[in-house]
């Protein structure tokens, strides 16, 4: 049993990290909500341009760094190499300090030749945080390598507390100074406000590890003391190690999440070169898909990342000692947890995708076409899950630059979808979520192959994929059921007129519908035998879980 729970650790890890990046991405909507409110559509627009551009930035300078330091230093500790894993350490802070320098400046001094000039005033206020970004991507990237994902959670949910409500204050007092002015003015402050915030939760966030840090210290240079191996690396081998494994993660999710980026240039190019639109229109248009409809969407995709975060280390360290069996087997299992999450969130979205939007987004000249998005998008989400933790299986044993040819090959393909459906088809906005679709279901097949041909891997499909879209469904129609069912008895009872969206009688019906489907599904998925006793064990409360499971005779 001891060594079950070994074995199970990093799914526990997995989903601390999972459950703050959830967190993360609820208060993330919620505050993005009143934002919206304050700053309008148009300014939502140009944040959500000048955010693309400055992500990618990120992406080349530090984002990877958690990930790739992570299984670099993973490696070193499992063979008890305390003082290599400490070098290894301190030369991804001199790594990151000159090429997140760079992308800072980058950023700053090539903003208007990225976006247009009112993004990329926006843009501009976004360069210090690149920098900011980095090092803290380090002091995360160190804490997984010793699997330990409270420090990072925590520090993730300080990181967006901070950011919503600097965002909302900031952006609330820079309107206020140009409330005299025109509209876009306006909506250009807001975003800068918005901008600010994202700065600030960095900060707070990379003072909150560096205090960790210090309250660790001793215990860090224990160990390295207690070293016995004998075998130091030279700080050459440490950048060479660094370098060696950094830049094909980097590359890998540079060109991963550069789909964001090149959507955003065709969309808004062919959308003012061709069909004549304004720079505001394209971009508030654009701001709708990004910073609406994907934004919903990434709540689920939080699993699949941090399930990505946490197996790299734990699925390095298995590859390192050459066990293979024990690699096959984290897999399997990241993959099942995720899916069994991944594909009722899907279902949900499409079903309940007004309510939800309504509820987080109640701008009612929007709501139909954000609406419709979002049930297009939320295929992606079964797909962006799958593809993002094959990502993180590649790159943890080794096989660094598979990601990297294919986030190329899917990212050339989407791009050909996108522009034909963009000059041939009526779809306009549409064309983003159906090249998403696109984009995500080739990484997948992709990277499947390459696990199959590469580990030897085939991913059970009964438990992993069929019993979840059978449940999914079934707890698809339940939630619709009760949704509708509700808003009929608050219009027969004179509350509601017939048609009528009313916020907090929309949210009840939500909250109903919801806290139907999630006991419908997972009773289904447990009947069904996708979940067994002995996975329902290794939960956090397990017994309990298993006693009550029993009692309702669904074991």
């Amino acid at each position: 049993m001891g060594q079950k729970s070994k074995k199970d650790g990093f799914i526990l890890q997995a989903g601390i990290l999972a459950a703050a990046g959830i967190v993360v991405r609820i208060i993330g909507i919620l505050y993005r909500s009143p934002l919206v409110a304050i700053i309008g559509d148009e300014g939502n627009g140009y944040y959500n341009t000048a955010y693309t551009i400055y992500t990618i930035i990120l992406l080349v300078s530090s984002y990877s760094i958690p990930s790739a330091v992570s299984k670099v230093i993973a490696a070193r500790l499992a063979k008890g190499e305390y003082r290599n894993a400490h070098k290894i350490f301190m030369g991804a802070f001199f790594y990151v300090i000159i090429v997140g320098g760079i992308g800072s400046l980058v950023c700053f001094f090539f903003a208007g030749n990225m976006v247009g000039e009112s993004s990329a005033q926006v843009l501009r206020v976004f360069s210090p945080t690149i920098f900011l970004s980095g090092l803290l991507g380090v002091m995360r990237g160190y804490f997984q390598a010793h699997r330990s994902m409270v420090q990072t959670s925590f520090s993730q949910i300080l990181e967006q507390i901070l950011n919503a409500l600097v965002s909302i204050g900031a952006a609330s007092f820079l309107m206020s100074l140009v409330k005299d002015k025109d509209t876009t003015t306006q909506a250009i402050y807001g975003a800068i406000g918005s901008a600010m915030g994202t700065g600030a939760g960095v900060l707070i966030a990379l003072l909150f590890m560096a205090a960790v840090y210090g309250l660790n210290r001793s215990m860090f240079q224990r160990r390295r003391k207690r070293d016995k191996t004998g075998r130091e690396i030279t700080y050459g081998q440490v950048f060479k190690l660094i370098i060696g494994m950094v830049t094909p993660v980097l590359l890998s999710t540079c060109i991963y999440n550069m789909s964001g980026a090149t959507n955003l240039k065709i969309y808004c190019g062919i959308a003012e070169n061709i069909k004549q639109y304004t720079e505001a229109q394209a971009t508030t248009y654009y701001g709708l898909f990004s910073g609406k409809a994907n934004q919903i969407t990434n709540i689920p995709i939080a699993l699949a990342t941090a399930m990505s975060s946490a197996i790299i280390p734990s699925i390095a360290a298995s590859f390192e000692k050459k066990d293979k069996a024990g690699c096959r087997g984290k897999i399997g299992s990241a993959i099942k947890t995720t899916m069994l999450i991944s594909i009722p969130a899907a279902m949900g979205l499409v079903v309940l995708a007004k309510p939800v939007v309504y509820v987080l987004y109640p701008q009612a000249g929007t709501l139909e076409l954000v609406t419709g998005l979002l049930r297009v998008l939320s295929v992606s989400v079964i797909f962006y899950g799958l593809s993002t933790l094959s990502n993180g299986v590649l790159q943890g044993t080794g096989y660094v630059n598979k990601p990297v040819i294919h986030a190329a090959l899917s990212l050339v393909i989407q791009t050909l979808v996108l522009v034909l459906l963009l000059l041939y088809t009526p779809l306009d906005l549409y064309a983003l979520p159906v090249a998403a679709i696109c984009y995500s279901v080739c990484m997948s097949v992709f990277n499947g192959y390459s696990m199959r041909k590469k580990l030897g891997y085939r991913q059970e499909g009964f438990k992993t994929f069929l019993i979840p879209v059978l449940a999914s469904g079934l707890m698809g129609l339940v939630a619709w059921l009760i949704y509708e069912g509700s808003t009929r008895l608050f219009v027969l009872g004179g509350m509601l007129e017939q048609g009528e969206m009313n916020w907090f009688y929309n949210l009840l019906c939500l909250a109903m519908a919801v806290l139907a489907a999630v006991p419908t599904y997972f009773g289904l998925v447990i009947k069904l035998g996708a979940i067994g006793k002995r996975e329902l064990e290794a939960m956090p409360g397990g017994r309990t879980i298993v006693g009550i499971v029993k009692k309702l005779h669904l074991l």
